[in-house]
């Protein structure tokens, strides 16, 4: 790549970087997207989980997947990698907030943020080709059943999909987004793979769109990458300097740029943030809050696996309904591919507990219960037709803080208030999930780390880089520009300044979409 310049480099390419990317070119700025991760066409991801190599991401083990393990004292995070960002592997449902989202955190009061950015979220659901799931599946039939119970039934509906559906499954036809500007798309199979990676090629992820057209219109898209520095060089303007993410090419790079766009997500950009902060050749006048403020959907996951049962869960998207089961909360089933089943390693019998002496001696009571069901969760050839997730998410607030520590700068969380530690074991997911078992059978497994460690897992990490007033307050402000520094922005899951309590895909587009509409064409 050499020194070659840019008027703008955006440090990774998931929703916020994406956005970023298209509306930039289309500004006529000259811009390149720098993303550790692989290209992966359709044929390209993993059949299964299983398929470690094209699955997770941890270069120095050879793999290079889509989907990366990150493990903190206080919470397990799924992330993920790749050109395309986390909508590779996402279970691209795309919820609206509700209100208390835009009225609370850090950024209270700094806009009318649900007025502002409702013509976003207008625009960025037309992008990424919104649609309502058309097909109700055992699954979501028992989630209809728990909100009948609960006399909620009105408050269950089907998803909002970035998904292409079409006439017939697995149709192929051109287009049907962008007057033809975009890819062929082939209509949804309902195999159930979409975390794994869509391989039929009806999910529209941000290759498909946003990014697609940003690289037909011109913007460069630096792969297998890492950018590891961003300096300020005297006069104006900044320096990245980049290595290889893997392979034998480890040779460092520096690019040259305008402006910055940290568009990495939270464990991508804070940790960079958090060391060009500390660095007096990096960004040193970078606000004291970065790291401060990072939240959780302050979400539980609990499998429910019946290795006898009869119907296949595979059948759908990967979240086809959900069920709003109060004001702040709400329950969705997430299901896998067939044949993928990889985490059943990871699981053990799913015991609240306040302490480790607890949950061990729940989890040997759940084997001890139901012994001949556990012998067969574990050893039965294909599980994933007989297993759900379910995903219990709130919008109350725990939020955590993102420190580097020591001589080899590793990334440690720290607890804001040590009293409201986030937890996996919240009492209303588990009553939900006993409901759910009750109907459903099996048993309920949860991660092993939850169990040993009360140690919560998440794939929605938000905050570090938040809005605020002013330095005192955030990382950025209302525009996302970051304060101490002229053309460097955040516009990522990391600006997220309060709690959605909904998966944050659609959110992060909205925000990015409004950033972008202060930058004046060039």
């Amino acid at each position: 790549m050499g020194d070659a310049g840019y008027d703008f480099v955006i440090i990774g390419s998931g929703f916020g970087g994406s956005v970023s990317a298209l509306r930039l070119v289309e500004k006529g700025y000259r811009v390149l997207v720098v993303e550790k991760g692989r290209r992966f066409a359709a044929k390209d991801f993993p059949k299964t989980n299983w398929d470690l190599k094209n699955y997770l991401w941890n270069p120095k083990a050879g793999l290079k997947g889509i989907l990366q393990l990150s493990f903190f004292d206080h919470v397990s995070v799924l992330h993920g990698v790749g050109v395309g960002g986390g909508s590779l592997g996402y279970a691209c449902t795309l919820p609206t907030p509700s209100d208390a989202f835009f009225e609370t955190g850090s950024w209270a009061g700094l806009a009318d943020w649900k007025a502002e950015l409702a013509p976003h979220y207008e625009t960025a659901l037309r992008m990424l080709g919104a649609a309502e799931n058309p097909r109700l599946t055992r699954a979501d039939e028992l989630l209809r059943e728990i909100a009948r119970d609960l006399g909620r039934e009105e408050h269950f509906h089907p998803t909002r999909v970035s998904v292409y559906f079409g006439d017939r499954p697995g149709e192929r036809v051109s287009d049907p987004y962008f007057d033809g500007e975009g890819p062929d798309r082939a209509a949804c199979t309902f195999c159930g793979a979409c975390t794994t990676g869509c391989r039929v090629g009806a999910k529209n992820t941000l290759d498909r769109n946003y990014l697609y057209l940003a690289e037909a219109r011109g913007a460069d898209v630096l792969a297998e990458t890492e950018v590891t520095a961003v300096r300020a060089r005297d006069g104006g303007g900044y320096t990245l300097e980049t290595r290889a993410a893997f392979g034998r090419d480890a040779r460092d790079r520096s690019i040259r740029t305008e402006q910055v766009v940290f568009a990495g997500g939270v464990l991508g950009s804070v940790p960079l943030l958090l060391r060009m902060r500390a660095d007096p050749r990096g960004l040193p006048k970078l606000s004291a809050r970065v790291g401060d403020r990072v939240r959780t959907n302050n979400e539980a996951l609990i499998g429910v696996v019946d290795p006898r049962g009869t119907d296949d869960h595979t059948e759908g998207v990967a979240i086809g309904s959900i069920l709003h089961t109060d004001e702040h909360s709400h329950l969705e089933p997430v299901r896998g591919g067939r044949g993928s089943d990889f985490f059943r390693v990871l699981g053990m019998p799913h015991s609240p507990g306040d302490t480790l002496l607890k949950r061990l001696g729940g989890a040997v009571v759940g084997y001890v219960k139901d012994p001949f069901t556990w012998a067969r969760l574990y050893t039965k050839r294909s599980l994933s037709e007989h297993a759900l997730t379910l995903l219990y998410m709130q919008t109350l607030e725990s939020t955590l803080s993102l420190r580097v520590e020591g001589r080899a700068q590793r990334l440690v969380t720290r607890l804001d208030d040590p009293s409201s530690a986030p937890t996996p074991f919240l009492p209303e997911a588990n009553a939900l999930a006993d409901r759910w078992t009750e109907k459903m059978g099996g048993v309920q497994m949860t991660m092993l780390t939850e169990l040993l460690k009360a140690i919560p897992t998440t794939a929605h990490i938000l905050g570090g880089a938040c809005i605020g007033a002013d330095a005192e307050e955030g990382v950025i402000d209302e525009s996302h520009r970051a304060f101490g520094y002229d053309g460097l922005y955040v516009i990522d899951g990391s600006a997220m300044s309060a709690n959605p309590g909904v998966n944050p895909s659609l959110s992060i587009t909205a925000m990015a979409e409004r950033a972008m509409s202060f930058i004046p064409a060039n």
